[in-house]
């Protein structure tokens, strides 16, 4: 094992700098912005730089373990936000008058009306559930598997969202 401790700063940077192409290609096929993946190889470079006991015959393979894990970082912190945002996006206001109210409980009664319109047990399962049962509750009283009631759940909503938004749309 060749122990790079010894090596003056320069020689540590000469070892670490032809990785550097190889990195950002790496990185770029998992980051949809090329500054990130930029950012990801430069901390990789310095943290591989900084470290002791680098092995200089293994430094490619710790670059590209450094990059990957330093990409899975980014891609879960843009990922974290997405799914924060997408909360806070869709969050009921809590300060809602009564035009509000109103006008979610006729969207409501319209919902239920078009729970009419649907057929066995699509309509089965979703008025069971929206009696507050589980899907699997639901099945075991349907006498169906919980896979087949989870499908017919979810067939259910998707027929029942492309109606709202054509409603939303005839104006």
């Amino acid at each position: 094992m060749l122990s790079t401790d010894e090596l003056p700063l320069a020689q540590r940077w000469e070892l670490l700098l032809p990785h550097q192409e190889r990195l950002y290609r790496l990185a770029r096929v998992r980051l949809a912005a090329h500054q990130d993946a930029e950012d990801c190889v430069q901390e990789a470079l310095l943290r591989a730089a900084g470290h002791r006991g680098l092995d200089a015959e293994r430094v490619g393979p710790f670059l590209t373990s450094i990059t990957l894990r330093l990409c899975a970082d980014v891609y879960r912190r843009r990922e974290r936000a997405r799914r924060y945002l997408y909360q806070r996006s869709f969050a009921p206001e809590t300060a809602s008058g009564p035009e509000e109210t109103a006008c979610a409980a006729a969207e409501g009664a319209w919902m239920l009306q078009q729970v009419q319109r649907l057929e066995g047990r699509e309509r089965e399962v979703i008025l069971a559930r929206i009696e507050g049962t589980s899907t699997r509750e639901a099945a075991s009283r349907l006498g169906i598997s919980t896979k087949a009631a989870e499908g017919a759940f979810t067939r259910a909503r998707a027929r029942l969202r492309r109606w709202h938004g054509a409603s939303l749309t005839v104006g």
